[in-house]
């Protein structure tokens, strides 16, 4: 793909006492391989510029419209963010936090979007469906 995308993703993951910290950053880099982590006190701030992986594994598990769902559902202005249950994040898996907050926490992301807009964005990396089969559009 020829277009060029310009995204900060910030992901953040509370880390508690009973939690081994190296756990909670896998679980991390298992979603965003290329992130940058920090550690800090209580918590892991992550930043990485790249969500193809993400975008990969959700195609894999053939769930784009529930993340196109919970994208353009905490959109605001340029930037959009969601939520994913860290134990399944461990495993390597998408799961959208939604409902009850999960015990362990949940790990945080928010997407600012630079270039091209949001909705290019979103179509990028989560493609509209039918029949739950990506749609392709003409300008790809």
């Amino acid at each position: 793909m020829s277009d060029v995308y310009s995204v900060d993703v910030q992901i953040t993951a509370p880390v508690y006492e009973t939690e081994v910290p190296d756990r909670v950053a896998d679980a991390i880099t298992n979603l965003f391989p290329g992130a940058d982590l920090d550690h800090r006190h209580g918590e892991i701030v992550a930043e990485t510029h790249d969500m193809s992986h993400f975008s990969e594994l959700l195609h894999r598990r053939e769930i784009l419209d529930t993340a196109r769902g919970a994208f353009f559902e905490n959109r605001r202005g340029d930037a959009f963010s969601f939520d994913l249950k860290k134990q399944a994040a461990f495993q390597g898996v998408v799961n959208f936090a939604v409902g009850d907050p999960d015990e362990l926490g949940e790990i945080h992301v928010r997407v600012r979007v630079t270039e091209p807009d949001v909705e290019t964005f979103i179509d990028h990396i989560a493609p509209p469906t039918e029949e739950g089969r990506p749609v392709e559009t003409d300008d790809r």
